[in-house]
């Protein structure tokens, strides 16, 4: 699996609900926390890998692996917190974000289970920034606009020189 970056029309679109919780579901988020792991992420959305469905996993030091699968945010709090935030789908690019420092958010697992889960802190992070992907939405929308012109130019930039440097064999 790929993760997809910025400039993918499909990190824009609103995935569609998990309808049954069958055996591709649970590939997918097993892939999924692998994804994690290989690229040292601590959150991946369906929607970043190509998968429009409403499916995110998180894996925060402290907390381990999580599936949270037809995600719905119950509360967040008044108190919000600014923080450094990043993405594996535009990677190399960070900028503070505020967001509620507590959130209460109701979720299936990938064996169809259901849970409500109260966090806090990075986790309460993770979460809100997972749960905007299945939404279209990714942390720069959060950015003044001037900014974010300059964060998505050094993006592009980068990918730019990336793809320019040549492989020796």
């Amino acid at each position: 699996m790929k993760i997809i970056t910025l400039g993918d029309e499909l990190l824009r679109k609103k995935a569609e609900k998990i309808k049954s919780f069958d055996e591709e579901v649970e590939n997918t988020a097993k892939q999924m926390l692998e994804i994690l792991k290989r690229d040292r992420g601590i959150g991946v959305a369906g929607p970043q890998i190509g998968f429009l469905k409403r499916i995110f996993v998180t894996h925060v030091e402290g907390d381990g692996g999580r599936v949270f699968i037809n995600p719905s945010i119950l509360e967040t709090s008044v108190d919000t917190v600014k923080f450094e935030e990043g993405c594996l789908s535009v990677p190399g690019i960070y900028a503070d974000v505020v967001r509620s420092e507590t959130v209460k958010v109701q979720a299936w697992n990938e064996k169809g289970r259901p849970f409500t889960l109260e966090a806090s802190g990075l986790l309460a992070r993770v979460i809100q920034h997972e749960y905007d992907h299945l939404n279209g939405v990714i942390f720069l929308d959060y950015v003044p606009e001037k900014k974010r012109e300059k964060l998505v130019a050094k993006f592009e930039k980068m990918q730019k020189d990336a793809s320019g440097k040549r492989v020796r064999s």
